[in-house]
């Protein structure tokens, strides 16, 4: 049985997240922190948040909407 474990742990240490997943991830660790404290705090709230600090981070860039996927 902990050969069968140890041997699961290996293969998911080789595994990497995708973009989509990582940033699934990472808002969820938002709202699960976030909501935790103040009760009013939605995922929405997050999701919104996070879209526009994406959309900031590409002005920033200067790559503007036109070549943003998300746009």
């Amino acid at each position: 049985m902990a050969h069968a474990i140890d041997d699961m742990l290996k293969v998911v240490k080789e595994i990497t997240p995708s973009i989509k997943q990582s940033e699934e991830q990472r808002r969820s660790f938002a709202y699960g922190n976030t909501a935790f404290e103040n009760d009013l705090i939605t995922r929405e709230m997050v999701d919104e948040q996070a879209d526009c600090l994406e959309k900031e981070k590409y002005v920033e860039r200067g790559l503007g909407k036109a070549q943003h996927k998300g746009a």
